[in-house]
Protein backbone atom coordinates (compact mmCIF):
# COMPACT_ATOMS: atom_id res chain seq x y z
CA UNK A 1 0.00 0.00 0.00
CA UNK A 2 1.39 3.50 -0.91
CA UNK A 3 3.36 1.94 -3.88
CA UNK A 4 4.14 4.51 -6.23
CA UNK A 5 3.37 2.93 -9.84
CA UNK A 6 4.68 4.87 -12.73
CA UNK A 7 2.11 4.41 -15.85
CA UNK A 8 3.75 6.54 -18.57
CA UNK A 9 6.84 9.21 -19.32
CA UNK A 10 5.91 11.86 -16.25
CA UNK A 11 2.16 10.40 -14.71
CA UNK A 12 2.17 7.91 -11.32
CA UNK A 13 -0.02 6.99 -9.30
CA UNK A 14 -0.06 6.35 -5.63
CA UNK A 15 -1.77 2.69 -4.05
CA UNK A 16 -3.73 3.78 -1.83
CA UNK A 17 -7.93 2.78 -1.23
CA UNK A 18 -8.45 5.87 -3.10
CA UNK A 19 -5.71 6.24 -5.76
CA UNK A 20 -3.71 9.29 -5.58
CA UNK A 21 -2.68 10.69 -9.21
CA UNK A 22 0.59 12.02 -9.33
CA UNK A 23 2.09 13.89 -12.11
CA UNK A 24 5.89 15.43 -12.81
CA UNK A 25 5.81 18.88 -14.19
CA UNK A 26 9.54 19.11 -14.37
CA UNK A 27 12.39 17.39 -12.56
CA UNK A 28 11.31 18.98 -9.15
CA UNK A 29 7.83 20.08 -8.91
CA UNK A 30 5.07 17.73 -9.13
CA UNK A 31 1.05 17.62 -8.67
CA UNK A 32 -1.32 15.38 -7.02
CA UNK A 33 -4.79 13.93 -8.08
CA UNK A 34 -6.60 14.21 -5.10
CA UNK A 35 -4.60 13.82 -1.82
CA UNK A 36 -6.01 10.15 0.13
CA UNK A 37 -8.23 9.43 2.96
CA UNK A 38 -6.79 11.54 5.82
CA UNK A 39 -3.51 13.13 7.55
CA UNK A 40 -1.96 9.77 8.11
CA UNK A 41 -2.43 8.99 3.90
CA UNK A 42 -1.15 12.64 3.71
CA UNK A 43 1.84 12.13 5.72
CA UNK A 44 2.68 8.75 3.47
CA UNK A 45 2.38 10.88 0.39
CA UNK A 46 5.03 13.79 1.45
CA UNK A 47 6.98 10.78 2.57
CA UNK A 48 6.90 9.50 -1.23
CA UNK A 49 7.66 13.08 -2.48
CA UNK A 50 10.47 13.56 0.15
CA UNK A 51 12.16 10.62 -1.03
CA UNK A 52 12.26 11.63 -4.64
CA UNK A 53 13.13 15.40 -3.70
CA UNK A 54 9.68 16.43 -5.31
CA UNK A 55 8.14 19.51 -4.26
CA UNK A 56 4.32 19.76 -4.72
CA UNK A 57 2.78 22.67 -5.89
CA UNK A 58 -0.87 22.17 -6.29
CA UNK A 59 -3.66 19.20 -5.69
CA UNK A 60 -6.31 18.66 -8.13
CA UNK A 61 -8.93 17.13 -6.25
CA UNK A 62 -11.89 15.12 -8.82
CA UNK A 63 -14.51 15.60 -5.83
CA UNK A 64 -15.26 16.29 -2.35
CA UNK A 65 -15.28 12.78 -0.81
CA UNK A 66 -13.73 12.51 2.50
CA UNK A 67 -11.41 9.47 1.02
CA UNK A 68 -10.37 12.28 -1.74
CA UNK A 69 -9.41 15.04 0.06
CA UNK A 70 -8.82 13.90 3.62
CA UNK A 71 -5.12 14.59 2.79
CA UNK A 72 -5.54 18.19 1.55
CA UNK A 73 -5.36 20.00 4.98
CA UNK A 74 -2.34 18.12 6.13
CA UNK A 75 -0.09 18.65 2.75
CA UNK A 76 -1.26 21.93 1.85
CA UNK A 77 0.10 22.43 5.75
CA UNK A 78 3.07 20.97 4.65
CA UNK A 79 3.93 22.20 1.62
CA UNK A 80 1.76 25.61 0.95
CA UNK A 81 0.63 23.58 -2.01
CA UNK A 82 -3.01 25.66 -3.73
CA UNK A 83 -6.11 23.27 -4.09
CA UNK A 84 -7.80 23.14 -6.57
CA UNK A 85 -11.69 21.25 -6.67
CA UNK A 86 -14.70 21.47 -9.32
CA UNK A 87 -17.86 23.68 -8.76
CA UNK A 88 -20.35 22.48 -5.97
CA UNK A 89 -17.35 19.75 -4.68
CA UNK A 90 -15.27 23.12 -3.94
CA UNK A 91 -17.52 24.00 -1.79
CA UNK A 92 -18.15 21.34 0.21
CA UNK A 93 -14.45 20.68 0.50
CA UNK A 94 -13.65 24.14 2.12
CA UNK A 95 -16.89 23.24 4.38
CA UNK A 96 -16.45 18.93 4.61
CA UNK A 97 -20.02 19.49 7.18
CA UNK A 98 -22.17 19.59 4.10
CA UNK A 99 -20.82 15.82 3.30
CA UNK A 100 -22.41 13.90 6.16
CA UNK A 101 -25.23 17.02 6.10
CA UNK A 102 -26.29 16.35 2.72
CA UNK A 103 -26.22 12.70 3.08
CA UNK A 104 -27.85 12.43 6.27
CA UNK A 105 -30.93 15.38 5.38
CA UNK A 106 -30.33 17.16 8.43
CA UNK A 107 -27.23 17.91 11.21
CA UNK A 108 -25.65 14.93 11.25
CA UNK A 109 -25.29 12.82 14.71
CA UNK A 110 -21.78 12.04 15.73
CA UNK A 111 -22.10 8.44 14.43
CA UNK A 112 -21.72 10.38 10.78
CA UNK A 113 -19.03 13.49 11.73
CA UNK A 114 -15.77 11.64 11.53
CA UNK A 115 -13.15 11.35 9.03
CA UNK A 116 -14.99 8.32 6.85
CA UNK A 117 -17.25 11.30 5.67
CA UNK A 118 -16.36 14.25 7.22
CA UNK A 119 -12.74 15.57 6.03
CA UNK A 120 -10.87 18.60 7.26
CA UNK A 121 -11.29 21.56 5.64
CA UNK A 122 -9.10 23.18 3.59
CA UNK A 123 -8.38 26.54 1.48
CA UNK A 124 -9.56 25.15 -1.93
CA UNK A 125 -9.95 27.35 -5.44
CA UNK A 126 -12.60 26.55 -8.41
CA UNK A 127 -11.10 24.59 -10.90
CA UNK A 128 -10.98 26.07 -13.63
CA UNK A 129 -8.85 25.24 -17.11
CA UNK A 130 -7.12 28.13 -16.48
CA UNK A 131 -5.55 26.77 -13.21
CA UNK A 132 -4.24 23.35 -14.76
CA UNK A 133 -1.01 22.31 -15.64
CA UNK A 134 -0.43 22.82 -19.58
CA UNK A 135 -1.66 20.10 -21.50
CA UNK A 136 -3.55 18.81 -19.14
CA UNK A 137 -7.73 18.64 -19.81
CA UNK A 138 -10.59 18.40 -17.54
CA UNK A 139 -12.74 15.28 -17.95
CA UNK A 140 -16.41 16.18 -16.51
CA UNK A 141 -17.68 13.00 -14.48
CA UNK A 142 -21.29 13.99 -13.10
CA UNK A 143 -23.34 11.36 -11.46
CA UNK A 144 -21.12 9.51 -9.06
CA UNK A 145 -21.20 13.38 -7.01
CA UNK A 146 -22.33 16.85 -7.46
CA UNK A 147 -19.49 18.16 -10.00
CA UNK A 148 -17.13 15.38 -10.27
CA UNK A 149 -14.04 15.82 -12.68
CA UNK A 150 -11.57 13.03 -13.87
CA UNK A 151 -8.52 14.39 -15.80
CA UNK A 152 -6.40 13.77 -18.89
CA UNK A 153 -2.59 14.29 -18.60
CA UNK A 154 -0.46 15.32 -21.73
CA UNK A 155 0.99 11.86 -21.43
CA UNK A 156 -2.19 10.44 -22.56
CA UNK A 157 -3.00 8.72 -18.70
CA UNK A 158 -6.60 9.50 -17.85
CA UNK A 159 -7.80 9.81 -14.45
CA UNK A 160 -11.22 8.64 -13.59
CA UNK A 161 -11.89 9.19 -9.99
CA UNK A 162 -15.26 7.24 -8.69
CA UNK A 163 -17.19 7.00 -11.69
CA UNK A 164 -16.55 3.09 -11.95
CA UNK A 165 -15.92 0.77 -9.01
CA UNK A 166 -14.29 -2.47 -9.41
CA UNK A 167 -16.04 -5.47 -10.73
CA UNK A 168 -15.47 -7.12 -7.71
CA UNK A 169 -17.00 -4.61 -5.29
CA UNK A 170 -19.80 -4.13 -7.21
CA UNK A 171 -20.36 -8.39 -7.02
CA UNK A 172 -19.74 -7.90 -3.46
CA UNK A 173 -21.92 -5.09 -2.51
CA UNK A 174 -24.17 -4.44 -5.27
CA UNK A 175 -25.38 -1.07 -5.01
CA UNK A 176 -22.27 1.83 -5.45
CA UNK A 177 -23.38 5.44 -4.40
CA UNK A 178 -24.62 7.55 -6.61
CA UNK A 179 -25.87 11.41 -6.29
CA UNK A 180 -27.82 11.50 -10.35
CA UNK A 181 -28.56 8.33 -11.58
CA UNK A 182 -29.15 9.66 -15.23
CA UNK A 183 -26.30 11.87 -15.60
CA UNK A 184 -23.82 8.60 -14.14
CA UNK A 185 -25.64 6.55 -17.04
CA UNK A 186 -24.59 9.34 -19.51
CA UNK A 187 -21.35 9.54 -18.01
CA UNK A 188 -20.61 5.84 -18.22
CA UNK A 189 -21.65 6.18 -21.79
CA UNK A 190 -19.25 8.48 -22.85
CA UNK A 191 -16.70 6.98 -20.49
CA UNK A 192 -16.62 3.65 -22.41
CA UNK A 193 -16.02 5.00 -26.18
CA UNK A 194 -12.90 6.49 -24.67
CA UNK A 195 -9.21 6.06 -25.48
CA UNK A 196 -5.96 6.71 -23.64
CA UNK A 197 -2.59 5.21 -23.50
CA UNK A 198 -4.08 4.17 -19.89
CA UNK A 199 -6.84 4.49 -17.81
CA UNK A 200 -6.60 4.84 -13.80
CA UNK A 201 -10.25 4.94 -11.95
CA UNK A 202 -9.67 5.34 -8.20
CA UNK A 203 -11.38 2.24 -6.64
CA UNK A 204 -10.43 -0.36 -9.60
CA UNK A 205 -7.15 -1.14 -11.64
CA UNK A 206 -5.59 0.79 -14.00
CA UNK A 207 -6.58 -0.94 -17.51
CA UNK A 208 -5.70 0.16 -21.03
CA UNK A 209 -9.69 -0.74 -22.27
CA UNK A 210 -12.03 1.04 -20.18
CA UNK A 211 -15.28 0.01 -21.84
CA UNK A 212 -15.76 -3.24 -20.68
CA UNK A 213 -16.00 -2.25 -16.89
CA UNK A 214 -18.10 1.06 -17.93
CA UNK A 215 -20.66 -1.75 -19.30
CA UNK A 216 -20.35 -3.89 -16.77
CA UNK A 217 -21.31 -0.72 -14.14
CA UNK A 218 -23.90 0.36 -16.28
CA UNK A 219 -25.36 -2.73 -16.39
CA UNK A 220 -25.45 -2.92 -12.48
CA UNK A 221 -26.82 0.71 -12.48
CA UNK A 222 -29.92 -0.91 -14.73
CA UNK A 223 -30.14 -4.72 -12.32
CA UNK A 224 -30.79 -1.92 -9.39
CA UNK A 225 -33.37 -0.43 -10.96
CA UNK A 226 -35.25 -3.20 -11.87
CA UNK A 227 -34.81 -4.77 -8.54
CA UNK A 228 -36.03 -1.62 -6.94
CA UNK A 229 -39.20 -1.55 -9.72
CA UNK A 230 -39.94 -5.29 -8.72
CA UNK A 231 -39.64 -4.59 -4.59
CA UNK A 232 -42.72 -2.05 -5.33
CA UNK A 233 -44.96 -3.86 -7.12
CA UNK A 234 -46.94 -3.32 -4.19
CA UNK A 235 -46.87 0.34 -1.90
CA UNK A 236 -43.72 0.87 -0.01
CA UNK A 237 -42.43 3.74 1.86
CA UNK A 238 -38.72 4.45 2.02
CA UNK A 239 -37.81 2.87 5.00
CA UNK A 240 -39.51 -1.00 3.71
CA UNK A 241 -37.75 -0.07 0.24
CA UNK A 242 -34.62 0.11 2.02
CA UNK A 243 -34.85 -2.73 4.36
CA UNK A 244 -35.51 -5.27 1.72
CA UNK A 245 -32.61 -3.77 -0.57
CA UNK A 246 -30.66 -4.80 2.37
CA UNK A 247 -31.99 -8.02 3.49
CA UNK A 248 -31.62 -8.97 -0.75
CA UNK A 249 -28.41 -8.60 -0.49
CA UNK A 250 -27.50 -9.47 2.78
CA UNK A 251 -26.05 -6.03 3.07
CA UNK A 252 -25.00 -4.89 6.96
CA UNK A 253 -27.20 -1.70 8.65
CA UNK A 254 -25.32 1.00 10.32
CA UNK A 255 -25.48 4.29 10.45
CA UNK A 256 -22.81 4.94 7.29
CA UNK A 257 -24.33 2.26 5.32
CA UNK A 258 -28.23 3.75 6.08
CA UNK A 259 -26.96 7.62 4.90
CA UNK A 260 -24.26 6.14 1.81
CA UNK A 261 -26.97 3.30 0.46
CA UNK A 262 -30.14 5.27 1.60
CA UNK A 263 -29.49 8.58 -0.69
CA UNK A 264 -28.38 6.32 -3.43
CA UNK A 265 -31.52 4.59 -3.06
CA UNK A 266 -33.78 7.82 -2.80
CA UNK A 267 -31.61 9.15 -6.40
CA UNK A 268 -32.44 5.68 -7.85
CA UNK A 269 -36.74 6.35 -6.50
CA UNK A 270 -36.39 9.79 -7.78
CA UNK A 271 -34.90 9.18 -11.57
CA UNK A 272 -37.66 6.24 -11.51
CA UNK A 273 -40.16 8.47 -10.69
CA UNK A 274 -38.89 11.19 -13.25
CA UNK A 275 -38.77 8.75 -16.04
CA UNK A 276 -42.27 7.45 -15.60
CA UNK A 277 -41.74 3.63 -14.22
CA UNK A 278 -42.65 4.70 -10.57
CA UNK A 279 -45.12 6.56 -8.93
CA UNK A 280 -45.31 8.65 -5.70
CA UNK A 281 -47.96 9.22 -3.51
CA UNK A 282 -49.07 10.18 -0.01
CA UNK A 283 -51.57 7.96 2.20
CA UNK A 284 -52.03 8.15 6.29
CA UNK A 285 -49.43 11.16 5.69
CA UNK A 286 -47.20 8.32 4.39
CA UNK A 287 -45.07 8.51 1.13
CA UNK A 288 -45.52 5.87 -0.57
CA UNK A 289 -43.98 4.22 -3.80
CA UNK A 290 -45.45 1.75 -6.47
CA UNK A 291 -44.19 0.48 -9.77
CA UNK A 292 -46.54 1.42 -12.95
Amino acid sequence: MYELVQVSPNSYYIQSPAKIGLYTLNDRDVILIDSGSDKDAGRKVRQILESRHWNLTAIYNTHSNADHIGGNKYLQGQTGCRIFAPGIDCDFTRHPLLEPSFLYGAFPPKDLRHKFLMAQASDAEYLTEENLPRGFKIIPLPGHFFDMAGFRTPDNAVFLADCLSSRATLDKYQISFIYDIAAYLETLDMVKTLEADIFIPAHAEAVKEIAPLAMYNMDKVHEIAETIMGLCKDPLCFEEVLQKLFSKYALTMNFEQYVLVGSTVRSYLSWLKDTGKINAFFENNMLLWERV
